[in-house]
């Protein structure tokens, strides 16, 4: 069972969500602890899996991503195991839940361009046996949300 996450380590994690590649003196110079304190609580963060990885936040159109469409999906119950392994290993899913309610999944995806979305959407998705419908909702802008109080 992992250990209960404490006030020093949610400080140590809204740093390293607004900076995942500080370094841990750095870190530790921030929040006023010792080095060897923010380096095992990062280790015990880590391999409790309250830190699942450290990520590069890549701007999705300057990397070439132009075109993103939320997608909807029913499917078939019997089959969701299958369909889910099959979409999280699908390029261009970007985020993918299983959900409750009028449908059964939610996808970001992202695609060079419209016919590329067309392809991913009707081609690989709808294709895949047990997917029953889809529906597709076109994103037309992602501002950057700002979660983060200032220091």
């Amino acid at each position: 069972m992992a250990n209960a996450v404490d006030g020093v380590d949610e400080r140590i994690l809204d740093q390293l969500r607004r900076d995942g590649r500080m370094s841990v003196r750095a870190l530790a110079e921030r929040l006023h602890i010792s080095r060897a304190n923010a380096y095992a609580r990062i280790q015990r963060l880590t391999q409790d899996g309250v830190i699942r990885g450290f990520h590069a936040d890549v701007d999705p159109v300057a990397s070439g991503l132009g075109t993103s469409a939320y997608l909807t999906l029913n499917v078939r119950q019997s089959e969701w195991r299958n369909i889910r392994d099959r979409l999280r290993v699908l390029p261009g899913v970007a985020h993918l839940a299983l959900v409750g309610g009028e449908f059964d999944v939610i996808l970001l995806v992202r695609a060079r361009d419209n016919a590329d979305l067309r392809r991913l959407v009707l081609e690989e998705i709808q294709g895949m046996e047990g997917v029953l419908s889809t529906r597709t909702l076109l994103v037309f802008d992602e501002p950057q949300v700002v979660s983060e109080q200032p220091d």
